[in-house]
């Protein structure tokens, strides 16, 4: 008889419990205590079993569980006789940022305060008898929400020393989710502070404490070492390049077909498959994401589970702001290539804006994206970089992003599909007058802040493309800066049937200094198609002359002039 589907379990005793569905982990506890490591940084995509894994880490662990070997027995470490003898022998501090969610500094701090007070709270009764001195429960009692930040920075440090004395052991600590007070202070402008705060803290914590047995973080993302990490010199790091640890966190290929068996949902291996597979860790290929599998058994029905379980707002503020190269490379993506690039694992948040490298390496920690291929280039010199092949992890991915591209044009989605309409139609004037009303509503949204549309409109125009893709992909093959005839063309939309005809469009801005009004701007961009053969290529595929529509785009801030021209 198939077991219950529970779906958002991240408490492993209650899971084991009420015998929900579950997929055996256990064996992280033996492989991470064997490696010797002190402090392991170990960073997966968001709703990859991290946080339930930490919960079954303390389980096994922690002192206040001695004696619960009933939540283990029947799993795979249970039959290893050394480890029963481990079960429930070390005092845990297991902590979790996963809260650490606000708009301020001031406001993370506390919440991060608050979570160190709970700690305290838990562990109250280290106050009775004489254990700590006058002065040390004078510090104990001085942990709360508006507590001084030297204070906090200092707790964790303290409190393992305080548990260590009690239990006459060091202490293992566990810290999930240690990289969203990060993510949130990048995004909400307070990044320097957040990572002085942090930085402090995680010293004090993992580096300058003699009463750390071991210790263990996980997050979504590798944050450099110059940022937050500078005083860490004991930390084992395993990202998504790395093997170790593969099938720890989410479920490979075998773990899944066993529970699509258990749940009579076999037949349906393949597409569960193109939907859910093609995360990859080091040599671990075919790893699923736990959340979209566990939901798909429960329902029965494909759907973007995993890709709908937050905003991706972070993923899809880089691209929509990034440069005409990210968006090109973006294009690649959505069209199902791959895109080839060195990038550096360590994410460096303030370069996020301005550095392609650093958002691929963030897609990629986020899961966004996956490794193809991995080779070290060396150059003439001797001087060697890592270059990374990259694809959309699966289709899962690819319905999220293109759900995110179409939400860029919310703001002016009806007359962004009037101007879809119109271009198809043949309809310049209506065209002209839709993309006015678009690019007036639309050109800040693709923005900076340093950078604006207006002054680069390519950030605008590249977008604008993209979503042509998303909304015409059933009927055209969209592609852009391509090169064909004589030079690169800007954007080419290829018909899938005959019936359809081609379309070029060329974008231009107003040289003020050759060209008095838009329409000589218009007229320079359609003459350029035709001068430049953008034509040749579908010629070459047997599209005649008089299939083919040319149009120029000319800018001048946020005014477009569109003119048609011969081909």
């Amino acid at each position: 008889m198939a077991r219950t589907v529970g779906i958002g379990h991240q408490d492993f005793e209650t899971l084991i419990l009420s015998n929900n569905f579950y997929i055996d982990k256990t064996i992280l506890i033996k492989e991470w205590w064997e490696s010797g490591d002190v402090v392991t940084l170990i960073t997966r995509p968001r709703r990859f079993g991290k946080t339930l894994n930490m919960s079954m880490l303390e389980k096994f662990f922690s002192c206040r569980y001695a004696g619960r070997g009933d939540l283990f027995e029947g799993l795979a470490i249970w039959e290893e006789k050394a480890y029963r003898d481990l079960q429930g022998t070390f005092p845990v501090i297991n902590i979790s940022f996963a809260n650490a969610k606000e708009r301020n500094f001031q406001g993370a701090k506390h919440s991060i305060s608050q979570i160190l007070e709970d700690i305290y709270n838990k562990n109250v009764f280290l106050l009775e008898g004489d254990l700590l001195t006058e002065h040390e429960k004078s510090y104990f009692r001085s942990v709360s929400r508006g507590m001084e930040e030297t204070t906090a920075v200092w707790a964790i440090h303290k409190m393992s020393d305080f548990l260590s004395r009690y239990y006459g052991k060091k202490v293992v600590l566990f810290l999930d989710e240690y990289d969203t007070p990060m993510q949130e202070a990048y995004a909400g402008g307070y990044w320097e502070e957040m990572a002085g705060f942090i930085r402090s803290l995680l010293n004090a914590s993992f580096k300058t404490n003699p009463y750390l047995e071991r210790a263990m973080m996980t997050g979504i993302t590798r944050i450099s070492k110059e940022s937050i990490f500078s005083d860490l010199n004991n930390l084992e790091v395993v990202t998504a390049s790395s093997g170790k640890y593969g099938a720890d966190f989410g479920f490979t290929e075998q773990e899944v077909f066993a529970a699509l068996e258990e749940f009579g949902l076999s037949g349906q291996k393949q597409e569960v498959k193109e939907w859910y597979d093609g995360f990859t860790f080091g040599e671990w290929k075919d790893i699923y994401n736990p959340w979209s599998i566990i939901n798909f058994l429960s329902a029965g029905e494909l759907a973007p589970y995993w890709a709908n379980t937050s905003s991706n707002q972070l993923a899809g503020q880089l691209i929509r702001e990034g440069s005409q190269g990210i968006k090109q490379e973006f294009e690649k993506l959505l069209n199902g290539a791959a895109i080839t690039t060195e990038l550096d694992e360590q994410i460096v948040y303030s370069q996020l804006g301005r550095d392609e490298q650093a958002i691929w390496s963030l897609l990629l920690a986020g899961g966004y994206l996956k490794v193809s291929h991995y080779e070290v280039f060396t150059d003439e010199f001797g001087n060697w970089s890592p270059r990374y092949t990259l694809e959309l992890t699966n289709f899962e991915v690819k319905v999220m992003f293109r759900k995110m591209v179409r939400g860029w044009f919310v703001p002016a989605a009806r007359e962004y599909n009037a101007l879809v309409q119109a271009l198809l139609l043949d309809d310049v004037k209506a065209m002209n007058l839709y993309m006015n009303k678009v690019s007036a509503e639309m050109f800040s949204y693709f923005d900076t802040g340093k950078k604006p549309s207006e002054d680069e409109p390519e950030r605008f125009y590249h977008g604008f493309v993209l979503g042509l893709m998303v909304e015409l992909s059933d009927r055209y093959i969209i592609t852009s800066n391509r090169e064909s005839g004589f030079g690169r063309y800007d954007v080419m939309l290829e018909p899938r049937k005959q019936e359809d005809g081609a379309i070029i469009l060329e974008f231009k801005v107003q040289d003020l200094e050759r060209e008095k009004t838009l329409s000589d701007t218009v007229t320079a961009a359609v003459e350029q198609i035709r001068k430049k053969d953008y034509a040749a290529s579908l010629y070459a595929k047997g599209i005649p002359k008089e299939k083919i529509r040319n149009y120029g785009f000319a800018f001048c801030g946020k005014k477009v002039l569109v003119g048609k021209g011969n081909a």
